[in-house]
């Protein structure tokens, strides 16, 4: 195949619109960088020597150049987490210290800076509204974050280590992506399915025929049990065999961890970077100072104090947990109740959720169907903000055929958005997780003396259960509040009624609110209207009874002081190893990890475990610093939803009330106003933690 691209047709360099998915290869892109980032190079000399400290001067220029890099950028950096291949990679891989090297160019270009800071100071400053305001406010502060001041062998080792930095987090991702691949079990006898339930074997069977045991069957086998989610959870919740759950949980515990894939000197090496960066080049005492500086929460104080009144509120509730689990597995005579492991936990918490609510999770799977899920979202969302949600396929290019492509409009039936959905797993191209990514913003345009508005347009990508043989993607209800948590951040990029790209949707939002929108829909997954307008059986259109909702209801809180707890032992590791820890000092990271432990587990972690190695949120993702911001927001959609509670989820008035005054605060004003502002013009006041441990049921252990 000949690899020479004709540049003038290269699909990267497309630059505005949808992404012409179908037509892009991996050979296409470093041809296509090589010519977008001579040309950016020049128009940003050019840009430098013609400022003028206006809006128009300053800031619509700039933005033109920077939508050009992120429109390609984005397309490659989306293919990289959906279609990933060795082509690609090398690719990517290529161009990416090129792309760095443009960023920190423009980043620290002093010129841009000092114009910026004349804006701030002119008359026309207080003409501006208040997302112009904003985007101003945080093009100074990123560019004295991004090293603006820096001169000489500063700036150089500066660029480096950011340069460093961005091939590492490629190759962490990469070697998280490569060892979960690489482990699998195949199974060939009916004892050592004892135990799985048939969706899982289905699924085994399928995983089997794509390795080349063409003729596996969910009856007969071989069944291929995986590292990747679907195929792994089930396994540790249902298997048996006990000798296999520990040899399954032992190689997903020590993923990249040893031999090539070995992320263990990628993490030593990203802490002293970051920590240089923040301490001898930004002047900063350490690399959390430099992550909050640009966050909702004031300093590393303010989030150790929440930290620590989850901590308490959840720890002994944790421990109560673990006891209640080891007098159930006792009362089974289970040989292990006197040593129960960690690849026994998921095991007997699911039996013991069987026995004390009399379901199971694999029940429910016939009642959520990916098709009637959506349509319950879709309700929900037409009930809360008056939108109507509609199928638009075949009117975007997609990169594979399982994506679905979706449009948005408002009470009048004219279109404001639109999304693409990405909903099942595939472990051999696609990275692990769920996640919403921005395809292209909202922004006021005027052509040819015309105003109009460019829509925004969302990925939103999950990692579910796929459908197997002939029946639908069934969802466990996790993934059913996976999908409406990804929702809840396309819809904070969707409706968003800001015009200015830089603070449009998510874009200008501090990190540690930008979760409340995506939290915050969790919650309706449990709405009774909701539920019962989405649970329907895919066979036989029969709706979920109700002793199910009563049960579901019932375990919505079932080990929730576990579940905490073990959310702010992340949030307490990454904070620490980012705050006091020292790359130079006796600990290794994994011992920070473990002392941290002590005080924010109940079943220490055992010392083969290298869950570090595929921590991808700080070290191959944008959380370093940062993971405490699922439970900063979490207080914040916590209690956004009390709202709706306090208003009576029965009375349809006032929810439509509340929930258009949802839509114009904390969905409309994206990064426009401070978090704070948008959340008390909601709310009507500060928010509290209350709402948050009484929704975990932990409201009398925070004592």
């Amino acid at each position: 195949m000949s690899t020479t691209v004709n540049i003038s047709q290269n699909p990267l360099l497309k630059g505005s619109g949808l992404p012409p998915f179908t037509e892009i290869q991996p050979e296409q892109v470093v041809p296509a960088f090589k010519e977008l980032l001579a040309e950016l190079d020049q128009q940003l000399t050019s840009l430098e020597a013609n400022l003028q400290p206006t809006w128009s001067g300053l800031v619509e220029p700039l933005e033109e150049l920077t939508e050009r890099l992120t429109w390609s950028w984005g397309v490659v950096n989306h293919l990289m987490g959906v279609k990933n291949s060795p082509e690609l990679r090398e690719a990517y891989e290529t161009v990416q210290p090129e792309v760095v090297h443009f960023v920190n160019r423009l980043g620290q270009s002093q010129p841009i800076y000092d114009t910026f800071k004349k804006l701030r100071a002119s008359e026309q400053w207080d003409t501006l509204e208040s997302a112009q305001q904003r985007i101003v406010e945080a093009a100074i502060r990123d560019a004295e974050l991004a090293g603006v001041g820096l001169q000489g062998e500063a700036r150089e080792r500066f660029n480096a280590i950011q340069m460093e930095l961005a091939e590492l987090s490629t190759k962490f991702s990469n070697h998280v992506l490569d060892a979960t691949k690489a482990f699998s079990l195949t199974l060939t006898t009916k004892a050592e399915i004892e135990g799985l339930p048939d969706s899982l074997l289905s699924l085994a069977a399928q995983a089997a025929r794509a390795a080349g045991s063409e003729n596996a069957t969910p009856e007969n086998g071989p069944w291929r049990i995986t590292l990747d989610i679907p195929s792994y959870g089930p396994f540790m919740q249902h298997s048996t065999r006990r000798d296999l759950r520990e040899q399954l949980y032992k190689a997903y515990i020590t993923r990249a961890s040893s031999g090539e894939l070995d992320n263990n000197p990628l993490i030593q090496r990203i802490l002293e970077l970051r920590q240089e960066l923040a301490h001898d080049l930004l002047g900063f005492e350490n690399f959390a100072e430099l992550s909050l500086a640009s966050k909702m929460a004031p300093n590393v104080e303010a989030v150790e104090a929440l930290l620590e009144e989850l901590r308490r509120a959840s720890y002994d509730a944790a421990t109560k947990d673990l006891k209640e689990l080891k007098a159930f597995a006792a009362t089974k005579k289970a040989a292990e109740t006197e040593d129960l492991q960690h690849w026994d936990i998921s095991f007997w918490a699911e039996r013991q959720r069987e026995e004390k609510f009399a379901f199971t999770a694999e029940e429910l799977r016939p009642y959520f169907p990916l098709p009637q899920v959506l349509d319950g979202l879709f309700g929900l969302v037409q009930r809360l903000f008056g939108v109507t949600v509609t199928s638009a396929d075949g009117q975007a290019p997609v990169w594979h055929k399982d994506v679905r492509y979706f449009q948005i409009a408002d009470e009048t039936g004219s279109p404001i958005a639109y999304f693409y959905l990405d909903p099942y797993s595939r472990p051999a191209e696609k990275r692990g997780g769920a996640w919403m990514d921005v395809c292209i913003n909202r922004r006021k345009m005027t052509e040819n003396g015309v105003p109009s508005t460019r829509l925004p347009v969302a990925y939103l990508v999950c990692n579910q259960t796929p459908p197997v043989d002939d029946k639908p993607s069934l969802m466990t209800f996790y993934e059913v509040e996976t999908l409406f948590h990804e929702f809840g951040h396309g819809l904070h990029h969707m409706l968003t009624k800001v015009d200015y790209p830089g603070a449009a949707g998510i874009n200008n939002v501090e990190w540690d609110a930008v979760e409340l929108p995506s939290q915050f829909m969790e919650n309706w997954c449990y709405d009774r209207p909701t539920l019962f307008g989405m649970a329907k059986h895919y066979e036989t259109g029969e709706p979920l009874p109700e002793h199910y909702y009563q049960k579901l209801l019932a375990a919505r809180n079932y080990m929730s002081g576990s579940s905490t707890l073990r959310q702010i032992h992340f949030s307490s590791v990454d904070l620490e190893l980012h705050c006091r820890y020292r790359p130079d000092s006796d600990e290794t990271p994994a011992d920070v990890r473990h002392r941290i432990a002590k005080t924010t587990t109940v079943l220490p972690p055992l010392p083969e475990d290298a869950f570090l190695c595929a921590f991808g949120h700080i070290f191959g993702g944008g959380y370093a610093a940062g993971y405490y911001s699922y439970k900063w927001a979490e207080v914040l959609s916590a209690d956004a939803f009390a709202a709706f509670e306090e208003a009576g989820l029965e009375d349809e008035e006032a929810i439509k009330t509340t929930g258009k005054r949802y839509r114009d605060t904390v969905l409309a004003l994206g990064g426009s106003k401070h978090p704070m502002e948008v959340f008390q013009s909601f709310r009507g006041r500060e928010p509290s933690t209350v709402s948050l441990l009484k929704h975990n049921g932990l409201l009398a252990n925070s004592n």
